[in-house]
């Protein structure tokens, strides 16, 4: 989803820096649409709070503390929409990649006869330490699976590797089979890194379009509920 250009918001909230994160393509588009979503929904919104400031100001019955009351209230229905966008988004991502995580990272069985693999493993094991892991790696990207598969799908001290030298081939042998999968994940962490990291923007963003901290603005409704009350009619 493309928005045309607002130079009164940060382009750093804008939805096309979902486009730029590694992995992102026409196939992977889909899996971080909700990113893409929560991202317009700022952009577009903070500037519609820009201009319900720059409205406020014409209003010839309104001071400038009303016009800040006003456009804080509308601010604070814009805020509640992009949280719920952002948090969405977020759930939404954190559900996927934990799910294609565990494919990418499940257990691998021997495509091996029982002998040749505890050969193999025998082998590898029996290799300097300074030739193991290149020698797994070759078979990895030789695409290998009767070696790769005797040595992934047993424990791994029968290689002579260590459980977390052993998760880390287990998953290039998965991305290398599911390129597809692999370059998903990229793609959807891409999307959450950028929620979790410029979500924060938005707090500041919406007080530069309002013109005032949110705590002056309370303070303001506060003062304005107080004065009021002088002129409620009450009843000798």
């Amino acid at each position: 989803m493309s928005e045309g250009i607002d130079t009164r918001v940060t382009p750093s909230l804008h939805p096309d820096n979902v486009k730029e994160v590694d992995g992102y393509d026409e196939q992977t588009a889909p899996y971080v649409s909700l990113a893409e979503t929560a991202f317009s929904e700022a952009y577009i919104g903070i500037g519609q709070v820009h201009s319900a400031r720059e409205k406020a100001r014409t209003n010839p019955t309104w001071n400038e503390a009303q016009q800040t009351i006003h456009t804080q209230e509308f601010a604070d229905k814009v805020f509640s929409r992009i949280a719920r966008q952002m948090d969405g988004a977020m759930a939404s991502l954190d559900k996927g990649i934990a799910a294609l995580e565990a494919q990418l990272s499940a257990p691998v069985t021997s495509v091996a006869a029982q002998g040749v693999a505890v050969e193999i493993r025998s082998h590898v094991k029996a290799l300097p330490n300074n030739k193991r892991l290149g020698f797994i790696q070759s078979a990895l990207a030789a695409g290998d699976a009767v070696t790769v598969s005797s040595v992934l799908g047993a424990p791994s001290y029968l290689s002579g590797l260590d459980s977390g030298m052993q998760g880390a081939l287990l998953r290039q042998w998965h991305e290398r089979n599911s390129p597809e999968v692999a370059k998903r994940v990229r793609a959807m962490k891409g999307a959450r890194d950028l929620i979790t990291n410029r979500g924060g923007l938005v707090f500041a963003e919406l007080e530069k379009a309002v013109g005032a901290p949110p705590d002056k603005a309370k303070a303001l409704r506060e003062a304005k509920t107080a004065a009021e009350k002088a002129f409620v009619f009450r009843d000798a």
